[in-house]
């Protein structure tokens, strides 16, 4: 039986790889072990813990090691922390394979622990371009793996063009995409079940989901930018649901200027949620009129559901995004006039740029099949 360690780092990259676990876990030939750090064990950012226990997922490690993200050093001693630990983990519990997930900067600690170490090392959403510093961990880790698993075919192609073997590459999908097909309506109270704090908006009316994280090479600008949303959210009237940023340099102009103008404006119907079940997240996703913000969420997800979706800034640039996506600057009046536009066109169809619904089964397969060779070299380019 092979044993598979994955390593989560944060409420996205769970998300990102929830499906992947539910199908290895399951396997007959795969045995699951589970390794969490970094953001993804505090309340305030969105602790994963409790939606592990809920799936019964064998939690196999707890790594305390995020620092003050306002610091300068927090994001490089927090890497480092976790290349210490992780080596530790690695060294008693010997995994066959280390699988580390997408671009956040905690999982450069992954690749360099398991390489170092001679275990053969998975990466899954190579090949994407983003507009911040995750294109430089990305690519690094992308050089670092030994297999790869992508979500769309130019990624795949990219990594090929990079120097990568073709049989190393497999295209799989985004398991973020698998929830979004394998959810379903259900009767649910959001403020009852998660509390938040605000307006607590009519869902049976039209609202906005809004996420806007700190782009990590613009963190002087981090305030400025969400000032600019909120003002635009406000001038537009409409009711706004509102989630808390990643733990990322910059986070704390994000949540200062949220915390600031919601103190300012306490009548605005804003609700604001730190964290939410991704079935719950993906119904009230897939009922907003429009997404509003710069996660990945509005090019991932709302391409499957045809939601509406403004992307703001430079964080997702050069991201691959279906015809539901309108990109504008990080200015007020570029933003109402994204939004006013996306409200005219309402709903698009569907689209399957990140995957068909079987990313999860798809990963577990290959995990429990393909050779684990240590990558020797590059190909020539």
């Amino acid at each position: 039986m092979r044993k598979i360690c994955v390593v989560i780092t944060a409420r996205a990259s769970y998300s990102r790889i929830k499906t992947a676990l539910t199908a290895i876990h399951a396997h007959p030939r795969l045995a699951l072990q589970i390794v969490v750090t970094g953001s993804a064990l505090a309340d305030r950012y969105g602790n994963i813990i409790p939606y592990l226990q809920a799936e019964n997922l064998p939690i196999s490690a707890i790594i305390p090691n995020l620092l003050d993200m306002e610091s300068d050093t927090a994001s490089a001693k927090t890497t480092g922390l976790a290349v210490i630990e992780l080596s530790t983990f690695f060294a008693n519990h010997r995994p066959d394979v280390v699988v580390t997930v997408a671009d956040r900067f905690e999982t450069m600690a992954t690749a360099i622990a398991a390489v170092n170490m001679n275990i053969p090392l998975v990466h899954i959403q190579g090949g994407e371009i983003t507009g911040n510093i995750d294109d430089r961990i990305r690519d690094s880790i992308s050089q670092l793996a030994d297999l790869h698993f992508v979500a769309t075919e130019n990624a795949r192609a990219r990594l090929i063009r990079m120097g990568l073997s073709t049989q190393k590459v497999h295209y799989t999908g985004c398991p973020s995409i698998d929830l979004v097909h394998r959810s379903q309506e259900c009767n649910f109270n959001p403020y009852e079940t998660y509390g938040g704090v605000g307006f607590r908006p009519d869902l049976n009316t039209p609202y906005l989901l809004v996420l806007q994280h700190p782009v990590t090479t613009e963190t002087m600008h981090s305030k400025w930018q969400i000032d600019h949303l909120l003002q635009a959210i406000a001038a537009l009237n409409m009711p706004g649901i509102w989630f808390w940023p990643n733990a990322d340099p910059g986070t704390m102009g994000t949540v200062h200027g949220i915390r600031a103008f919601r103190e300012l404006n306490p009548a605005l119907p804003f609700h604001f949620f730190k964290n939410m079940e991704s079935g719950h997240f993906i119904q009230l996703l897939s009922n907003c009129v429009c997404f509003v913000g710069n996660s990945s969420v509005g090019i991932r997800e709302c391409s499957a559901l045809g939601v509406p979706a403004v992307n703001i800034g430079s964080r997702q640039r050069g991201r691959e995004r279906g015809p539901n996506v309108v990109d504008c600057l990080p200015d007020t009046e570029a933003i109402v006039s994204a939004v006013q536009r996306q409200l005219a066109h309402g709903h698009y169809p569907g689209v399957t740029l990140y995957g068909k619904g079987d990313a999860g089964e798809r990963i577990a397969g290959l995990l429990a099949t393909i050779p684990f060779i240590l990558k020797k070299h590059l190909l020539p380019v």
